[in-house]
């Protein structure tokens, strides 16, 4: 049986850490479940370290809708939660169409919006539909270009009180996490220590209650974007690279088959 937002609030409640990576297909997600992931997400980095897309902005639903359906049928204990893309969500029918979608069709858990203040009414919809929702602020990666590229945000006393009032109001409508993506150290804990529903931290530093990292980060593979919050566990990309020059070697000299 899979772990539900409850669970998710318990742990935090507990002070036990909450463990999250990104899965796009079946294997990997087989994987991730059965090393005992709290929360698999279902992110549209899909776009970067999948499809090869520059940014995450060209994945559209029926991206999304694909990737889930493969996830959801490899998860039994994990928590599945979907990002919506780019323009999925920019009206509160639009939100509704396609929240419902990845539930209903796809199988996910719960879903995931960047903003606060620019999409509380999606939210409220959302949440008051039964539809469990996770928060995304700091660096935004779907409008990462307005916010000046991928670096830090909430460095200042302004944008500092800015993300916490955002944290607060995600709260108050009611979502079940917030990812913290890129914040410095010090904002993310306060955070952390300011609303009542889990953090889970993304170059936002140990304080929060859980962490995310891009399951091909972690693994070694080399993506478009190297963020140097980043521990790669292995470097999977060369021994991959390894296998295959091998595996061409003894073909090209008879080796294999024997």
């Amino acid at each position: 049986m899979r772990l539900t937002i409850k669970d998710i609030q318990i742990k935090k409640n507990r002070g036990q850490k909450i463990t999250v990576l990104t899965a796009y297909d079946y294997p990997m997600a087989k994987m991730l479940d059965e090393s005992g992931m709290d929360i698999i997400l279902v992110g549209d980095s899909l776009g970067m370290v999948v499809l090869g897309y520059d940014s995450t902005v060209p994945v559209t639903m029926r991206d999304m809708l694909h990737h889930t359906k493969a996830v959801s049928r490899a998860v039994k204990k994990s928590l599945v939660v979907t990002d919506l893309p780019f323009g999925s969500y920019d009206t509160v029918e639009r939100a509704l169409r396609n929240a419902k979608r990845c539930l209903k069709e796809a199988g996910a858990d719960a879903v995931k919006l960047e903003g606060a203040f620019q999409i509380q009414d999606q939210l409220s919809a959302l949440i008051q539909a039964g539809i469990p929702v996770m928060g995304h602020i700091g660096l935004t990666p779907q409008t990462a270009s307005s916010l000046g590229g991928h670096k830090v945000q909430g460095k200042d006393a302004e944008s500092a009180k800015k993300i916490l009032e955002e944290a607060k109001l995600l709260e108050k409508l009611g979502v079940f996490s917030v990812v913290l993506e890129c914040i410095p150290r010090d904002l993310a804990a306060q955070i952390t220590q300011t609303i009542k529903c889990p953090t889970i931290g993304i170059g936002a530093g140990p304080d929060t209650n859980g962490q995310v990292l891009v399951l091909h980060d972690m693994l070694g593979f080399e993506g478009k974007v190297s963020p140097k919050f980043v521990k790669k566990y292995v470097s999977l990309e060369q021994e991959i690279k390894k296998a295959v020059s091998a595996y061409r070697d003894e073909v090209l000299s008879g080796k294999f088959p024997l």
